[in-house]
């Protein structure tokens, strides 16, 4: 089972202002191929269909607990692709429906954000083009899923970099700046896991591409706070043979892996006013939000 704090894994930078045509290249970090949707289903999969987990339980609980973590990663990707959509704080004010209060959308990023979401995010590529189940990977073989898992964070980092050479955003960059040092950290994580149980060496193959995340003003931070040697264990109890993988030294020779039991602190939810004219969350939102006052009077 999963417990969820209603928290951001880092403290977000507010948006000065929107920023349609960032988000659109932003989404595909969520439902691309090598996007966070695939990354947590892949890894969450293969801890569903995971056999001899007694006897191999710091593969499995290595597996399990990535997988938990990047339940929040969808969700920082998610309030980036928001915060890109909406910009600042809205005034509220009741717009005309018999006009064009969303004309300005036609010239803005992908139509579909505001068409079909209301100004959020999409469980989509940056095409528009929805996730597909296609992408999991849950072979059996412990060897050749966690070699793709090593492949997938790798390729997950290609296309981040990508991403970050087309957006100056600071919104996007910050989240971007964060999963840079987090997914090298998984790959990291699994290079160690193969070569327990191979001797090959995965790890000196590492960075891929050839960029250290120390390039990176936004990652650098990051690393300053060593999170580039921690892995979060994301359970009150279980998971704590993450440790018998995850030791040693970094290899940037900064200090010694740590798992470190519990999530990092995190920051605030990103805010998201209503939106009349998407009738989000409808078209007179102080109609709803007086019958939850009403709720909340009640209880008292």
């Amino acid at each position: 089972m999963y417990l969820r704090i209603d928290k951001l894994q880092i403290e977000m930078p507010a948006a000065r202002e929107a920023d349609p045509n960032a988000a659109i290249r932003v989404q595909e970090l969520m439902g691309g191929r090598f996007g966070e949707m695939s990354t947590l289903m892949n890894y969450t999969y293969q801890s569903f269909n995971f056999r001899g987990r007694e006897k191999l339980k710091p593969y499995y609980d290595l597996i399990a607990n990535i997988a938990t973590e990047e339940l929040g990663h969808i969700e920082l990707v998610a309030a980036t692709v928001n915060s890109l959509l909406n910009g600042p704080e809205r005034p509220s004010e009741t717009p005309d429906p018999t006009g064009t209060p969303l004309g300005f959308a036609k010239d803005a990023g992908n139509p579909h954000h505001f068409i079909a979401s209301g100004q959020t995010i999409l469980p989509a590529n940056s095409l528009g083009q929805a996730w597909s189940g296609d992408y999991v990977f849950s072979s059996g073989n412990l060897i050749l899923d966690l070699l793709h898992n090593f492949f997938l964070e790798n390729g997950a980092r290609t296309q981040k970099l990508r991403v970050y050479e087309m957006t100056d955003n600071p919104v996007a960059r910050q989240m971007l700046g964060y999963l840079f040092v987090r997914g090298g950290v998984h790959a990291l994580a699994y290079a160690k896991a193969l070569e327990t149980l191979t001797g090959v060496e995965m790890s000196k193959m590492l960075p891929i591409p050839k960029l250290d995340n120390s390039l990176f003003p936004e990652a650098r931070k990051f690393e300053a706070e060593g999170s580039h040697r921690k892995l979060y264990r994301f359970s009150p109890n279980d998971y704590r043979d993450i440790a018998h993988i995850w030791q040693g030294e970094s290899p940037d020779g900064s200090g010694p892996l740590e798992v470190v039991d519990g999530p990092p602190e995190g920051g605030h939810l990103a805010r998201l006013d209503p939106i009349g004219e998407s009738f989000a969350p409808e078209f007179h939102p102080e109609e709803i939000f007086e019958i939850a006052q009403k709720l909340y009077n009640k209880a008292k």
